[in-house]
């Protein structure tokens, strides 16, 4: 995998405004179906180019919640202890998949000598990046079955899904977006990409057969498998903070990170851009967590009453405390 060491291959690509017959209205914007890509017509035709630009024509259908400084700064990895047999089952998976997924990223455990300070690194930003890439991709497949499976379910007993889906449709977007984001720093080799692509067929499989015996323990699954995913991000904050990542001392997150998360001038480096990453998989975890303690059926989505009141229920679980023993379970 080869890493970028600048952001100088970020630049935006310029494009060529569109034509002010299909700015006038969004009807004629599908009716017509024609855009301008780099200059060029693009028709339904024609075979579109591939493009890594970060320009976003329109706003994001989930614009992300502002997170505050301290917000980011609070968050801390956490444990919920496993008490019944399905919690049992989904932390032992998440166990197994995790050291598949430390072998396959090479994730070696640092030495630590006797004066407490580690004499062997290991963990380079190569092998960061390829492991945050590896996990991001498995990550953006939980949120997407079990939305496509709950909105199928919902279309077909013809009622409501209790407001499950957009929440778990924008845990995928998520995900994906953090994926994305650190494709602009690495360019992933044709062994990466096999085995991502092993992956999600194995994972797809197994997660939408597992989320149409036992939702709830899929919930518990991803809680279990976020927590991880803190622990990764902590652990190489941890490494650049104390020096062992030279390459990203200096390294300002990509235009569309900046963009996706409204990060305010001077937490634009790559320091914050791993803050902002790691609060949003504690977000994850609470509310995973927190659906898995529900009815399946009959229980709303308490994330997805109001979507302010979501945001700041949530910023609070993922970064403002710990979950114990005892933490997010449903009162009796």
């Amino acid at each position: 995998m080869k890493v970028h060491s600048s952001m100088s291959r970020l630049a935006l690509s310029p494009t060529r405004p569109l034509s002010p017959a299909v700015h006038s209205t969004s009807t004629l914007l599908y009716m017509r179906q024609t855009r301008y890509l780099n200059g060029k017509l693009d028709t339904p035709h024609a075979k579109r180019q591939h493009t890594t630009s970060t320009h976003i024509g329109q706003k994001s259908s989930w614009t992300h919640p502002i997170y505050s400084k301290d917000q980011i700064l609070a968050v801390r990895t956490a444990h919920r202890e496993a008490d019944t047999w399905q919690d049992k089952v989904a932390l032992g998976t998440v166990r197994v998949l995790r050291w598949g997924m430390d072998f396959v990223s090479g994730y070696r455990p640092r030495t630590v000598g006797r004066n407490g300070k580690s004499t062997t690194y290991i963990m380079t930003e190569e092998k960061w990046i390829t492991r945050f890439i590896f996990l991001e991709s498995v990550a953006g497949v939980p949120g997407m079955v079990a939305g496509m499976l709950r909105h199928l379910k919902s279309i077909r007993r013809m009622r409501r899904d209790n407001g499950w889906i957009e929440t778990l449709l924008e845990e995928a977007y998520n995900e994906r977006m953090h994926l994305l984001t650190f494709l602009k720093l690495a360019e992933p080799g044709p062994s990466m990409r096999f085995m991502v692509l092993g992956a999600q067929w194995v994972f797809f499989s197994g997660f939408s057969l597992a989320y149409l015996v036992s939702p709830q323990i899929c919930h518990r699954f991803v809680g279990y498998l976020e927590e991880e995913a803190v622990i990764t991000y902590s652990k190489a904050i941890r490494d650049l903070e104390n020096g062992h990542l030279p390459a990203w001392s200096s390294l300002q997150a990509p235009a569309m990170a900046v963009k996706y998360w409204q990060m305010p001038e001077g937490q634009r480096c790559m320091r914050s851009l791993l803050l902002y990453v790691r609060a949003d998989e504690a977000k994850h975890r609470d509310v995973n967590h927190a659906l898995g303690n529900l009815n399946q059926d009959t229980d709303r989505n308490p994330f997805a009453a109001r979507v302010g009141a979501q945001v700041e229920s949530v910023a609070r679980s993922a970064g403002l405390r710990q979950l114990h023993g005892e933490g997010n379970r449903k009162e009796n």
